[in-house]
């Protein structure tokens, strides 16, 4: 068996064309929530995806090698992901809201939303010690029953 010709192989990937000064236009910015339809090819297919979050930091700003990175929480897991600006497997980028914000990389609410959880998980823990408790509180009742039991 030979080995496919990089131009066989150049010819089966087809990317869609990137509209640069439309990209370039976006205003993107740390804050912005944004809504990002991402191709994705599946067994020949392909389809659409899409994925909504914070947008934390911008990178390399207009540049040719221009990234957003965009957070999301998923099921109670943070979710990152860092996107080119210019890259074709991107369909769309929409700015759903706009966020007055201090900083330009908004790295800490990593942070923030950690704190959260545990702060949540600290309640949780909580719960069941109490109901340890109610048990061992019924048996202490039951003993002194059963020293006057035998006092007897």
């Amino acid at each position: 068996m030979t080995p496919p010709k990089a131009k066989e192989v150049l010819e089966k990937i087809v990317l869609a064309p990137v509209n640069k000064a439309a990209r370039r236009a976006l205003d993107i910015r740390a804050g912005d929530t944004v809504r990002v339809q991402q191709r994705i090819v599946e067994k020949g297919k392909l389809r659409l995806q899409a994925f909504e979050g914070l947008v934390i930091a911008v990178k390399h700003g207009k540049e040719a090698g221009a990234t957003f990175s965009v957070r999301k929480v998923a099921s109670g897991v943070g979710v990152e992901k860092i996107f080119p600006l210019y890259s074709p497997m991107i369909d769309s980028i929409e700015t759903v809201k706009r966020s007055k914000v201090r900083r330009a990389k908004l790295y800490h609410v990593r942070d923030k939303a950690a704190k959260e959880i545990r702060r949540q998980m600290r309640n949780i823990r909580a719960l069941p010690e109490v109901v340890a408790y109610e048990e061992q509180k019924e048996e202490v009742v039951e003993v002194p029953a059963t020293e006057e039991a035998k006092a007897e």
